[in-house]
């Protein structure tokens, strides 16, 4: 480990646990976060990357009640298909959990009392809207009505998409349940609330001290919140969640936890079990106690709030940070996250992703028809990192084709083959020409270009400058020919053993975002063992509670962020193709399936 190795958090959304990813869901908290803590472990940091399944909360009992099994079933069933289709994707997590588990239970609850005892949890009344029929609590964005500031009739009980006004669902205009049309009872009922405007000064200063390193769009949302900060509830009438520990509301059985405050407190209840599970229960404390230590939290835009708001005030509030002062929890004080990199919203064919009017493909699906590291090019070179961006099966068979197959593809298949074929190893360098030093000088200091740009999570930026290496080193080759200097094999030699070089270069630039076909380049050019780690999944116990599967991975391997000297005389056989070529009617064939699922 370098002796400037900084201790980085890594940590990706947590996906709900009510139905398996489609790529518009990975596209932001999952691919985004991987390449990034890649890169991170490549340059020599230290990265814990962890995260879990969001297993509660009333959407999760609605569907369970819908498919007549119990919420834990249905949360089971989901968490095994997302831990699949995370696992399918090479997310190299330290640990993927899930909110279900008795550790993250005693987590969550310190956290409340610790903020309770710091005056920043307060009881109130409020009114609750309730469905007739069932007796249930029903969350506020599962009551549409009329917006009462702009009229819109499509608004939610928590806000209006409309004019983005904050909503309470006793506001709304003739408002009805989206779960069976009904029209709520409002019935008065006590909570929990988070005192937010207690953190406005606080959270002020922390937002200013991010401009300039934050992505803009993200910075101005975060501070425009800060002018309306409400107390937040963070409890729930129902009996799905975690429960309150305080006496009188422990054992009630319809009170608990709101699902949004328990998720959030998952980071860190992850990092607590991950060190757990290493054998030294203190470990986590290198990520969220030392202050050299960083934090990047991964999600869609429609997360912000949480990340940027209501977390920070969590952390700040148990450390006993905002107006009231107050003195850390008995874990101590815990660091706030250094970045909250946020991605906008993925469409598909012009059209929002939607499971229920199947304008969607899930990563499964994907996955079974498509190469893994076509779906990672893709969302790196055109995801909607800055901007909604469109998902088009055209542009994605064009990328395929005419970039990974014709580009990085064609580049290592003609170099390997022409070097296994005419020596059937890595030649010698010989006497290297000005143009031989131009290609490898611009190889080497690419590590510098693109670590740059993945180190500010410019995904876009940092393939960009990665596949630049890649048509240099293609056009060096064709201006080079050695195809046709048979009489010179010393040249020859030293053509070939630039252009693998670079070829080693290129394999380490796009490992953070190709880790699947970088192992297949190393072992082509003889690497052995694993040169990028891949999760696997394990399934763990914990005491008193049930087994449950994880992700995890041992992610100390051969991947360097450096130019590396390849070894002339190392064995080359002839090379098979790193990607596929996907014939145009794959374009017919997927908007049929679109159209079909839509009718």
């Amino acid at each position: 480990m370098s002796s400037s190795s900084r201790h980085i958090l890594t940590a990706p959304a947590w996906p709900y646990a009510n139905g398996p990813r489609h790529i518009g869901h990975v596209s932001g908290f999952a691919l985004p976060s991987d390449m990034f803590a890649r890169y991170q472990r490549m340059a020599g940091n230290q990265v814990l990357m962890v995260s879990g399944t969001d297993e509660h909360g009333t959407p999760i009992q609605v569907q369970a009640d819908k498919e007549g099994v119990s919420a834990r079933e249905l949360a089971d069933r989901y968490h095994d298909v997302i831990t699949r289709d995370l696992l399918g994707l090479g997310m190299s997590y330290d640990l993927f959990t899930r909110t279900t588990t008795q550790n993250h239970y005693a987590i969550v609850q310190e956290v409340f009392k610790g903020l309770y005892a710091n005056g920043y949890v307060f009881e109130k009344t409020t009114m609750g809207a309730i469905s007739p029929s069932t007796g249930r609590t029903l969350p506020d964005r599962y009551i549409e009505g009329t917006c009462p500031i702009c009229g819109y009739d499509g608004a939610r009980g928590d806000q209006c998409d409309n004019c983005g006004n904050q909503l309470d669902p006793i506001d709304l205009i003739n408002p009805v349940s989206r779960i069976n049309g009904e029209t709520p009872k409002f019935v008065e009922t006590e909570h929990f609330m988070l005192d937010l405007p207690a953190f406005t000064e606080v959270l002020s200063r922390y937002l200013k001290s991010k401009q300039g390193q934050w992505r803009p769009n993200v910075l101005k949302f975060s501070l425009n919140l800060l002018n309306d900060l409400q107390p937040r509830a963070i409890s729930r009438d129902l009996d799905w969640g975690v429960p309150i520990p305080l006496e009188g509301w422990r054992d009630n059985p319809a009170k608990k936890l709101y699902v949004w405050f328990d998720a959030v407190i998952g980071y860190f209840s992850a990092s607590v079990e991950w060190a757990r599970r290493t054998g030294d229960p203190e470990a986590w404390r290198a990520w969220w106690q030392d202050p050299e230590a960083l934090s990047y939290y991964f999600m869609g835009k429609d997360n912000i709030v949480f990340h940027s708001e209501i977390w920070p005030a969590i952390l700040l509030g148990y450390g006993g940070a905002g107006d009231k002062g107050g003195t850390p929890g008995p874990l101590g004080a815990l660091n706030v996250p250094t970045e909250v990199v946020s991605s906008e919203f993925l469409t598909m064919e012009g059209r929002k992703f939607s499971s229920s009017r199947q304008v969607v493909i899930y990563v499964q699906d994907f996955l079974a028809r498509y190469d893994v590291d076509a779906l990672r090019y893709y969302i790196a070179v055109a995801g909607p990192e800055n901007q909604d961006t469109d998902f088009t099966w055209a542009e994605f068979v064009r990328r395929n084709n005419d970039e990974l197959v014709a580009a990085w593809g064609n580049l290592v298949n003609r170099s390997v083959n022409l070097a296994a074929k005419n020596f059937g190893a890595i030649p010698d360098a010989g006497d290297l020409t000005d143009a031989d030093r131009a290609l490898l000088e611009r190889s080497r200091n690419a590590f510098g270009a693109v670590g740059a740009e993945l180190g500010r999570s410019r995904f876009k930026n940092g393939i960009g400058e990665a596949l630049e290496v890649v048509r240099d080193a293609n056009r060096y080759l064709s201006d080079q020919a050695p195809w046709k200097l048979k009489d010179d094999p010393e040249r020859v030699k030293s053509i070939l053993h630039t252009t693998l070089q670079v070829v080693d270069d290129a394999k380490s630039l796009l490992t953070p975002f190709l880790p699947n076909t970088a192992q297949k380049v190393y072992e082509m050019l003889g690497g052995q063992g694993e040169w990028s780690g891949m999760p696997r999944m394990e399934t763990v116990s914990e005491d008193g509670g049930p087994d449950y599967t994880i992700l995890t991975g041992d992610y100390a391997t051969e991947a360097r962020w450096e130019s590396v000297p390849i070894k002339p005389g190392t064995p080359l056989a002839k090379p098979s193709p790193l990607f596929t070529k996907l014939d145009s009617s794959v374009v017919d064939e997927e908007l049929a399936r679109l159209a079909e699922g839509g009718s």
